[in-house]
């Protein structure tokens, strides 16, 4: 197991030197000058222009600018702003209120998806089955903007005005983890679409399977059939979903943060992108790349756990 960590960690480096390499070409191929953009309406001066291009390494070949900016990230330097401030300082407040979104985001995602998706499969073709199936239709075609406006409506003004409920927060981060709660379901409404169906099908398939009807055969309690046989196996693909979506959630936040008013990575990243701040874009890609491969990693440490027949040399 130690060797087989060893040696995707040394796997993880190339991919993170191309992904962070194409993404550094992209945002340094967009047109404009970052440096006159900094002036707004008003002309910078040429020479304090030319001043700032040499300081961040604007003259410099592209090549050259990319091995200055990942060495520095492999010691945990990912540069700083025009305005001085170092990026890492920048992430240090705003990572940590998307990590929050998006892992509440994931725990929501889990309960409900998992929850819905094993309670459609255990009623193939009932009337509840298909109220499901309807649910996840609803979220896979309600955009993110709609959701996010119709909960604050429902949940943040008729709740409280009309019934006195004030226990979901629709602004802000000033309630702690109850600020997240509403956001977090719509962040996570796509991806319990498809966990739901993922889950509903995966697990129609097992119990469909030999060792199932054998389990039910010798008498075995439907609640063990169900946990230790049906859903167990079931769970590797759904697994590797939910590793997968961390990042997904992470880089979709950017639009439910500004709904909620939550200051985390993606309203940064959108202002950065708008005034070409490209470390603080780069960077967040970088980090973003990083949950990936970790999210990964675990992932795969996980299929050994839950299926006992998978083994790593």
């Amino acid at each position: 197991m130690g060797r087989y960590v060893i040696r995707r960690l040394l796997q993880a480096i190339p991919v993170l030197l191309g992904s962070t390499f194409l993404i550094f070409c992209t945002v340094y191929a967009l047109p404009g000058d970052p440096v006159m953009i900094l002036g707004g309406e008003r002309r910078i001066d040429p020479v304090l222009a030319a001043q700032l291009r040499e300081q961040y390494g604007l003259n410099d070949p592209l090549i050259v600018q990319y091995w200055n900016y990942i060495s520095g990230v492999f010691v945990g330097d990912f540069g700083e702003t025009f305005q001085g401030v170092q990026v890492a300082d920048l992430f240090a407040g705003k990572f940590q209120v998307t990590i929050q979104l998006a892992v509440t985001a994931l725990i929501i995602e889990a309960l409900v998806g998992l929850g819905l998706g094993l309670y459609a499969a255990l009623r193939r073709g009932r009337w509840q089955d298909h109220a499901v199936l309807a649910f996840t239709l609803l979220l896979v075609s309600v955009p993110t903007l709609v959701s996010g406006f119709v909960l604050q409506l429902v949940l943040g003004v008729k709740l409280k005005t009309e019934l006195g409920i004030d226990f979901f927060p629709i602004s802000g981060t000033e309630a702690g983890w109850r600020s997240f709660l509403v956001p977090g379901f719509v962040l996570a409404g796509t991806s319990i679409a498809y966990l739901v169906r993922l889950t509903r099908t995966s697990l129609m398939e097992t119990l469909r399977a030999d060792y199932i009807r054998t389990a039910v055969a010798k008498g075995m309690p439907r609640s063990r059939v169900l946990g230790r046989h049906a859903l167990r196996n079931s769970l590797i693909p759904l697994v590797t979903y939910l590793g997968a979506d961390l990042g997904t959630l992470m880089g979709g936040a950017v639009i439910t943060e500004a709904i909620f008013n939550l200051n985390g990575i993606g309203q940064q990243l959108f202002q950065s992108v708008a005034r070409r701040e490209n470390a603080v874009v780069v960077g967040v890609v970088t980090v973003l790349v990083l949950v990936y491969l970790l999210a990964n990693l675990i992932v795969d440490l996980l299929y050994a756990v839950l299926d006992p027949r998978i083994r790593y040399e």
